[in-house]
């Protein structure tokens, strides 16, 4: 799904599920206004994370993004809130030609262990527009009011 202006435009991504995971479905958007998908847990078994540990949990989801788009993985922010467990990777990107299994690289940033189990939804899929630039050396760039000001340098206010 992309927005163009104020209209949703619906596209098609077609996917395979490893034939053990039937049962867990494809993506699924949880409202009508949603924009990420949920990804599930294809566990065989529960799956504890310590404090600090990261893994990689398999979705049993293999996509087909069609040219001109990406997947991009998000955190889900119930779980981040209420169990610690986000990305490793920030936002994970699935390109339009990446043919393989999606995998989510998930860290516990909490206190406790805690342990996930199968058809759990552990991530969100959005599909976004791809812009891809063409980079030119240049002499010079041109000024702004910020300058070379980084990280803090436009204030918390």
């Amino acid at each position: 799904m992309s927005v163009a202006g104020n209209k949703v435009v619906n596209i098609t991504v077609r996917f395979r599920l490893r034939p053990d995971c039937a049962d867990l479905g494809p993506p699924e958007y949880a409202s009508d206004l949603a924009a990420g998908a949920d990804l599930r847990a294809a566990l065989e078994s529960p799956m504890t994370l310590a404090p600090g540990e990261r893994a990689v949990v398999p979705t049993g989801l293999t996509l087909e993004i069609p040219p001109g788009f990406e997947a991009q993985v998000r955190a889900r922010s119930g779980l981040a809130l209420k169990r610690g467990i986000t990305l490793a990777n920030g936002v994970g990107t699935i390109d339009a030609d990446y043919r393989g299994e999606v995998g989510v690289i998930l860290v516990n940033l909490g206190a406790e262990p805690v342990t996930l189990v199968r058809g759990e939804r552990i991530a969100q899929l959005v599909v976004a527009p791809v812009v891809r630039a063409s980079f030119e050396r240049a002499p010079g760039l041109n000024d702004t009011a910020r300058g070379t000001g980084g990280f803090g340098s436009t204030g918390t206010a």
